[in-house]
């Protein structure tokens, strides 16, 4: 069937938890989508991270996708395209082709950037979205008639709200047919409002924004992401009825358990 993690979580509106992985390698890939059984889904970041598109992110969307069977995360890709006037279509084009379950655009500040990307993400009639790669189905593990069928509803397609252009458009951006959900990134959200970054937690300024947001996609019928650092503020948005959210990076994860591990070794306690 063309479903999987984070597609069954949004359907029973259940908070899906996740990873952002900034490392490359199948083997890395891997061993994050395998260490919890929590993990609903893991973000390949093509934008900040180390892996770029093409035959290195096929292997990292497989790795993840063959972790757990048939419970596997889903693997979602960030985009490295920004702004306006930058070029999209083509970086949806290889995410998809690479098996993504969905892609998330940063930067998306207007409501004719936002159906860009909604139409590139889906085939016709709906879209424009080109057929035929030959490897695509067979990592979804279904045919490729059935993938063609069958994509336009199973693959998520989100945008990132980080302006204050975009804030000044959220409801817009967020009714824009063939968008799911919108996904807030705090840090450049904050930077854009002329307020500090979160240091862990976000200015209350910039909190008010957040919470603003959350409201106004929901109401629009869509989900609401956010990017967290660690469990106890992903519980916390949890609570406040967030979707979608992250609690940690994998690289924040390895840094934190060494030096906790190794504090405990040196002082032995």
């Amino acid at each position: 069937m063309a479903t999987h993690s984070l597609l069954n979580a949004f359907k029973a509106n259940k908070p899906a938890f996740g990873v952002w992985l900034t490392s490359p390698g199948f083997f890395h890939a891997r061993t994050v989508a395998q260490a919890s059984p929590n993990v609903s889904w893991v973000m390949v970041d093509c934008e900040h991270g180390l892996t770029s598109l093409g035959p290195q992110l096929s292997e990292t969307v497989a790795a993840i996708h063959g972790a757990r069977a048939a419970d596997s995360p889903s693997a979602l890709v960030r985009i490295p395209a920004t702004g306006v006037s930058a070029s999209t279509s083509w970086q949806i084009k290889h995410a998809l082709d690479a098996g993504a379950r969905g892609i998330l655009v940063p930067m998306v500040s207007t409501v004719a950037k936002a159906q860009e990307v909604a139409a590139d993400s889906r085939f016709p009639p709906t879209g424009r979205r080109g057929f035929g790669s030959s490897y695509t189905h067979g990592n979804w593990g279904i045919s490729m008639s059935e993938y063609l069928t069958k994509a336009n509803d199973a693959v998520i397609v989100m945008v990132q709200i980080e302006t204050k252009e975009a804030l000044d458009q959220c409801e817009a951006i967020a009714s824009v047919d063939g968008i799911d959900g919108i996904f807030i990134g705090p840090y450049d959200l904050s930077i854009s409002l002329g307020l500090p970054p979160p240091s862990p937690d976000p200015h209350p300024e910039a909190e008010e924004s957040i919470q603003f947001i959350r409201q106004t996609v929901q109401k629009a019928g869509k989900k609401c992401a956010i990017y967290c650092i660690n469990g106890t503020q992903a519980a916390k948005r949890a609570a406040e009825g967030f979707d979608m959210i992250t609690v940690t990076s994998d690289v924040g994860a390895m840094s934190s358990a060494i030096f906790e591990h190794l504090a405990v070794a040196a002082t032995g306690k």
